[in-house]
């Protein structure tokens, strides 16, 4: 018998969590981290095979948000409402920075429809190419089919 899948799920709620465990068992651990400080920490002590990270962090305390509000609001022309919104809606970016910075090779499946921003995504991926996406509505299968083929894909090309 193989072990189960070691993914650590980063999010500012239970929903994945919830779902991920309810319909995505079979063969899966799953650890929460509800912050990227949060989710450093974690692999820092323990192996996961893989991280599924959520892209938008509405409900997380400011102060535990990711990324540099002072450099963000210049870039939104002193806006520092727009500022903390793109802070927010783009915080599995900052995470996804900051796991690579603490020495995370493995496969990281970002929760996000990229299909109509495909420039932005290939973008990311010429970055990092052990970094996916997952539709936050998928269904359990293609949820299942996305972690075993970023896990495949990871270990066939020799990441962490």
């Amino acid at each position: 018998m193989t072990r189960p899948l070691a993914v650590l799920v980063v999010e500012d709620g239970d929903e994945y969590l919830t779902n991920l465990t309810t319909f995505v068992s079979d063969g899966f651990a799953y650890t929460q981290a509800k912050s990227g400080a949060e989710a450093c920490r974690l692999l820092a002590e323990g192996t996961f095979d893989a991280v599924y990270l959520d892209m938008r962090f509405d409900r997380t305390p400011h102060v535990d948000l990711l990324g540099d509000l002072v450099q963000l609001t210049a870039r939104f022309n002193g806006d520092i409402g727009r500022a903390r919104r793109f802070q927010q809606d783009n915080q599995g970016l900052f995470i996804l920075r900051a796991l690579r910075e603490s020495g995370f090779r493995g496969p990281v499946i970002l929760s996000y429809d990229f299909s109509a921003e495909e420039r932005r995504f290939a973008s990311i991926r010429a970055r990092d190419r052990f970094v996916s996406y997952c539709p936050d509505y998928a269904d359990a299968q293609t949820i299942r089919r996305a972690i075993l083929d970023a896990v495949a894909f990871a270990r066939s090309a020799g990441s962490g």
